[in-house]
Parts: structure tokens; C-alpha cells; sequence
């Protein structure tokens, strides 16, 4: 869910450690400048703007509307000064090398992917353990050796341009891969002949937020906005299109398939053809909640898009195709979601007929070797059911254990199925599984230097403000002591029926081997418990979330795992609003505050590229008088207040991040610094050449995580590691 007058002064002041409260004799002049002083930290000036905004005859003030410019000199030198002294302080931190050390050694080991059959080639990915990026591989069988298909590491120097998607023609002699370049969501497409890597064409440019769907080895279909007139990062973009792109053409020669006028305008459209290469699939939306969908028959030179479903109110798509037959997943009248079958000659809702019913729980299919597999989500973990083309329940699948199973994805006439498993404290392993018997054996261990065994993930379910029961996830070193000490993170999401299953994260681990207590809730505006689950998260039922949020917290201390004074929250994008919301409405709650990359500013977040699509969750400022006030009343930006002690806020970003803008979190910072009371820190860490996170090179990785561990420890009041 996801950029003017004076000059800031070249010489800004660095950050002191904590041990050094005294102005060096160099820096006096600067220091007297400064808007925020305390015994710990001297920030960087922030001008203020005398920019008013004006919503249903309110005046709002909005001081520091210049740093939404990402281009200016002066945004550059601000960010600039804050890494200064925002790296200061980090490098003063005394155990943030032994983080690092210890994140290092826990990443470095080999990952391989599940395997992907494409013409005479086996392809996955593999890592050796600390490059920067995946490296793709391909050989001729499993006993053969494998070479070298793609190394994302070689694109850019400094790791930051990443693979972002393969995809192959139907024989699998063609292939075309889309890269990212300093994390922005723009992408280059490349397309190259998979059996010589020789490029075949000019790369297609411009391309955002896009499959590469192929019509057999003759080409395929993206989709892309036109180039915002000013900043490409941060300039709206709100008129999607779908192209159809024939090899050996230029790119201005490509098809406009959908989209492109006014009675077609959509913020996002996608399109892809069914594995047997007969219909091609349109889907629409203006929000990021419900789309319409319509099919095309490409056996017929003449067809036209046909009209599937024209309701926005709920999501469709069509999951597979046999014969004239579609197989639909949607959430029209089944909230947790339902398979449905219908003939392609007469696809609309009237026709449709149940083929895996809705049930309690939220389904996600897929398919797969000649069946279709249901997974469910029963309190946030997986449930898996494997089902025949007839609608015959052949069999429940047989999971290691409580956690996330994904995958379940295979070509129709694949012999074996591969899926992974994982949860909190159990590194992902790869199965394969044979579908006639059902058989699952190990295909890939993970290599991980970690001792799943000493640890224990609990799921408890607590009481939010309204009553409403909420799971959470609890995870920590076995034989723990309860007595409100440990060292605990809270992440929390709650945002755009997104879900948070069980997963193990590297960085986790480190967390969870220095006696660190891992919470994960499950908060409504999310998708754990289906549509209504979602719903009840969104626009003036907004604040559910944040108050399922904070009795999260609330559990914490009350059962002994932790206190405010050991207590750090955290998320990102949606997760960061979370996070700004509750450090502003609950600051004495927490010790440490980390809001990434998050959604801030809550009166202008859909001005900016495709963030008017997310107002199905957050409704927007112009909507009403009553919505605007809503929106006011919690966005972190518009809700610091003057002299409240917040807790030690890291607040995380990148430069590059064109999902959510970083001026967000760069008004939030100067807000913070220049209001709140206390001694805590308010600092900003502001990635170079980075996004909103996917593609982030591993080295960039381990040293975020170090700081933002490093941080989180040391303002919990530690002076070494709490397990050495």
C-alpha cells in the first residue's frame, strides 16, 4: 500500500553520543541555530513554510510542504544532514557491530528456491549466502550441473538494481525480465533469447506496477502509466493501460489493449492469458479493494472483451481455464472467498456455479498437475485441501506443522508439486509432493545456523477496546522468565485485507537469540478473517485498527512479557501509519518507536503517485467534512503535539521509494523534532538509491537491521546485548 526559500546550512550538527553532551568549539555557532536541543541530540534546522491549506472552511497549516520536493537542492541537503546526524548517533551505539557480526553469520548460507520447468530447462534461484541478490540458474535435469542464467548481482554496481520478475514464451526458448533500478516501482523490460542470454530487442521502458503475461512465443501483454509531468517519484499517476507488445517491434508500435480514455480511466489494469493460451484476462480497479473483470477469446481473430463481472464492489479473477470452462475465485457473496465455475460464452454472475463453496475460513486457491489446491487461512495459519477438476475433495494435505504452506502453483501437466513451509521460528524448507499419492518429501532444507528447537511461538487471542477478540502470535526462547523485563518488537499491519501468516525472518532471529520477545497481531483491516475482517479496518472504522494495536500492547504488560520501558512497535508502509498513530495517541506506551516507509500524512497521501487508489481504506480529505476531520484527527503528521515525551522513534525510508512517498516520513521527522519533549531521540534513517523495500541488496539489509536493533536495545536502556 505504497514528493522554498532558504538554503539549510552546509555545517549541521552531527549527533552526540550519550556521553557527550558538550558542543564541540567548531560546531557552537550552528548549534544556537538548531530548533531542538536536549541533553543527547542536536538536530539539523528544518524550515518552516507558511503553506495553508483550506478543507470544508478549516485552515491547516502544512509548514513543511517544501521537503515533498524530492528534487530540490535544499530537500537534498536536509536529507543529507539528517543522515548525518541520524549516523552519528547509530555508530555511537556500543554492541551495533556484534548485531551486524551476528546478522552476518546468520544470513550467510545457501538458498534455493523451488523449482520452475521452462522448455528443456530446469531454472530456480539460488544464493550463496551474502550476495546481494538471488542468481538464476537453470539445468538440463536434476543430476545435471547447473549454469548461470541470470545475475542480478552484475547489473549495477552497489547491488541496488534488481530482478523483479522472469517470465518465459510458451516453448520457454524466449524469456523477458523486468529490472528494478534503485528500488523504484518503474521498471525496464529486457528481452533475451533463454538459450544463447543474446538481447533480442530495445528494453521496454516505463513500465509500473506490471505482469509480463506471454500469447504463445509471439508476445506479451504489460501495462504502464505515461511518464508524470514533474518528478517520476512522487507525481500522481492515475491512468493505467494495458499494451500488447509483439517481438521484434519497437515498444511505441506496442498495442493499447485497455485503458487510455476517459471512459476507461483506471489507476490500475492488468492483464494475462490462461495457461492454455486460449482467453486473455482484463482486470480493472481505481482502488486497490475490487475490480471489473472481462475475458477475451484470442482462438477468435474477431472477439471482443467480454464483460465477467462489472461490480467494483468485490474482487474477481479468473484462476483457470479449461476448455470453454472458467474458473473464477471471488469475494461476490462469500466474503472469505469461493471458486466458481461459468461457460466463457456467457461468463456474468448469473451464470456462475459453486465449485469450492465459501466456508468460515479465507480461502486462497491455485492450481496445479491437473488440480486445483485450497488454502485456507484458520486463525491465520494454513490449511490445505486438494481438489479434482469435478470438484471431488481428493484429499487434506499433511503440513509439518502449524505455520504458512505456499506455493501449490504448478503448470497443469507437471508431475510434481512443490510448496514451502515456514512459521515464526522454523526456517522455510521446500517440499516436493507427489498430488496422486499426496506424499510429501523434504526438496531443499534450510541452511540456517538456527536452533528452531529452543524456541516457542504461542498464539494467544486478546480483548480489543470494542470487545472484539484478536489473535496474536508470541514468539521466544523456551523456558523464558515472565517477569516484564524481556526485550519484546510489536508488528502490526492492518491494511488493505493483507495478512500476516507465520513466517521466519533471519533478522528475527537475531532478534529472538538476544532474548528478544517477536509479537505479531492480527488486526482488523487486514484479511486473516475475509472481507467483513477487512471492512471493519477501513475509512471511519480506521481507528479499530489502532486500538487492536495498542491492547496488543497492553496484553504484553499485562501478562509479563515485557513493559513500556522494554516495549518497541513497529511496521511499514501501512504498518509505519500504524505505528506514527499509535506513538501519537498512546506515547507513553512504548520505549521505541519504528515507523518504515509509512503512510504519514493523511490529508495528502493520494496525491501523490497511485495513492489515490488506497482511499477504499483510508477514505480522503475532500470526501466530506466528516471524513476530513476523521483523517485529522489520527494522521501522525497533523497529531504531534508540543512537549510530549514520545518514545525513541527511528523512523525508516528511501529516496527512491515512489510507493509511499518519503516525504511522508520526512514531515514526520521535523514534526518530532521540532515538538516533542523529553530526551528520546527523533531520527530519521533515509536510505540512498532505495525504495519501499522489494530488491533492497542484502548488504543494505543487514546494516538496517543492525541500526534498527542496535536502536531499539540501547533506548530500551541496554548497554550491551541482553544475551551475549
Amino acid at each position: 500500500m505504497r514528493m522554498i526559500l532558504t538554503a539549510v546550512a552546509a555545517g549541521v550538527l552531527m549527533a552526540c553520543s550519550p556521553q557527550q553532551s558538550e558542543p564541540s568549539t567548531e560546531n557552537q555557532a550552528q548549534e544556537q541555530q538548531t530548533q531542538q536541543e536536549s541533553a543527547q541530540m542536536q538536530y539539523p534546522q528544518t524550515r518552516k513554510g507558511d503553506v495553508v491549506d483550506t478543507y470544508f472552511e478549516q485552515q491547516v497549516a502544512d509548514p513543511y510542504r517544501w521537503l515533498e520536493d524530492d528534487r530540490s537542492e535544499e530537500t537534498e541537503a536536509w536529507v543529507k544532514a539528517q543522515n548525518g546526524v541520524t549516523f552519528a548517533h547509530l555508530e555511537d551505539i556500543p554492541f551495533r557491530d556484534k548485531i551486524e557480526q551476528r546478522l552476518t553469520e546468520l544470513w550467510n548460507y545457501e538458498k534455493i528456491s523451488a523449482p520452475r520447468f521452462e522448455g528443456d530447462y530446469i531454472y530456480f534461484y539460488k544464493n550463496d549466502g551474502l550476495q546481494n541478490q538471488y542468481v538464476v540458474y537453470r539445468k538440463k535435469s536434476e543430476d545435471a550441473e547447473a549454469e548461470v542464467f541470470l545475475d542480478p548481482n552484475t547489473f549495477s554496481e552497489d547491488g541496488t538494481t534488481s530482478l523483479a520478475q522472469l517470465t518465459f514464451s510458451e516453448d520457454g526458448s524466449i524469456a523477458a525480465y523486468s529490472i528494478s533500478e534503485g528500488g523504484s516501482d518503474w521498471r525496464k523490460i529486457i528481452v533475451i533469447d533463454a538459450e544463447t542470454g543474446e538481447q533480442l530487442e530495445e528494453p521496454l521502458v516505463d513500465v509500473k506496477f506490471s505482469g509480463i503475461s506471454w500469447k504463445g512465443n509471439d508476445g506479451f501483454y504489460y501495462s504502464s502509466y505515461d511518464k508524470p509531468e514533474g518528478s517520476e517519484l512522487s507525481a500522481k499517476t492515475d491512468q493505467h493501460k494495458l499494451y500488447y507488445h509483439k517481438l521484434g517491434t519497437p515498444q511505441s508500435d506496442d498495442v493499447l489493449i485497455f485503458g487510455g480514455t476517459d471512459e476507461e480511466k483506471h489507476r490500475y489494469v492488468g492483464g494475462y492469458v490462461t495457461e492454455d493460451d486460449r482467453f486473455l484476462v482484463v482486470s480493472a480497479a481505481n482502488s486497490t479493494s475490487g475490480n471489473t473483470l472481462y475475458i477475451k477469446d484470442l482462438s477468435d481473430p474477431d472477439a471482443e472483451l467480454v464483460l465477467v463481472d462489472g461490480d467494483m464492489a468485490y474482487d474477481t479473477s479468473v484462476l483457470t481455464s479449461r476448455g470453454s470452462t472458467l474458473y473464477l475465485e471471488t469475494n461476490m457473496d462469500a466474503p472469505n472467498g469461493r471458486v466458481v465455475t461459468v461457460d466463457a460464452s456467457n461468463p456474468t454472475a448469473e451464470n456462475w456455479q459453486d465449485f469450492i463453496a465459501h466456508s468460515d475460513n479465507v480461502l486462497n486457491p491455485s492450481t496445479g498437475a491437473g488440480y486445483i489446491f485450497a488454502e485456507y487461512m484458520v486463525d491465520a495459519v494454513s490449511k490445505v485441501e486438494q481438489y479434482d477438476y469435478d470438484g471431488n475433495k481428493v484429499r487434506d494435505i499433511e503440513l509439518p506443522g502449524l505455520g504458512s504452506a505456499s506455493g501449490f502453483s504448478e503448470k497443469q501437466d507437471a508431475e510434481k508439486v512443490y510448496y514451502s513451509f515456514t512459521n515464526y521460528s522454523t526456517p522455510q524448507t521446500i517440499y516436493e509432493m507427489d498430488p496422486e499419492s499426496g506424499e510429501s518429501v523434504v526438496y531443499q532444507e534450510s541452511g540456517a545456523d538456527f536452533d528452531s528447537s529452543q524456541y516457542v511461538s504461542k498464539q494467544v487471542f486478546y480483548t480489543s477496546k470494542d470487545g472484539t477478540k484478536v489473535p496474536m502470535i508470541i514468539t521466544h526462547k523456551k523456558g523464558m522468565t515472565l517477569d516484564g523485563s524481556n526485550p519484546t518488537i510489536l508488528y502490526g499491519y492492518g491494511g488493505f485485507n493483507i495478512s500476516l501468516t507465520p513466517s521466519f525472518s533471519i533478522a528475527n532471529a537475531a532478534w529472538l537469540e538476544m532474548g528478544g520477545v517477536y509479537a505479531v497481531a492480527n488486526l482488523r483491516g487486514g484479511g486473516e478473517y475475509g472481507k467483513e475482517w477487512h471492512k471493519a479496518g477501513t475509512k471511519m472504522q480506521k481507528q479499530n485498527v489502532f486500538d487492536d494495536f495498542i491492547a496488543a500492547a497492553e496484553y504484553l504488560i499485562d501478562e509479563d512479557y515485557t513493559s513500556s520501558e522494554r516495549l518497541a512497535i513497529r511496521g511499514g508502509s501501512n504498518g509505519g501509519l500504524l505505528v506514527g498513530a499509535a506513538m501519537t495517541q498512546r506515547p507513553e506506551l512504548f520505549a521505541v518507536a519504528l515507523p518504515a516507509v509509512g503512510v504519514l500524512d493523511m490529508l495528502r497521501y493520494h496525491t501523490f503517485t497511485a495513492g489515490a487508489g488506497w482511499a477504499y481504506d483510508y477514505g480522503t480529505a475532500e470526501d466530506s467534512p466528516e471524513m476530513f476531520e476523521y483523517l485529522l484527527n489520527y494522521s501522525p503528521v497533523h497529531n504531534v503535539e508540543e512537549g510530549v515525551a514520545y518514545p525513541a522513534t527511528l523512523i525508516t525510508t528511501g529516496d527512491h521509494d515512489d510507493r509511499v512517498v518519503p516525504a511522508h516520513s520526512f514531515k514526520f521527522a521535523a514534526e518530532l523534532q521540532d515538538k516533542a519533549g523529553g530526551d528520546n531521540p527523533q531520527l530519521i534513517r533515509i536510505e540512498t538509491n532505495a525504495g519501499h523495500g522489494a530488491g533492497t541488496p542484502v548488504s543494505k539489509t543487514i546494516e538496517q537491521y543492525s541500526d534498527i536493533f542496535g536502536f531499539t536495545l540501547y533506548h530500551m536502556g541496554y548497554e550491551a546485548l541482553p544475551k551475549e
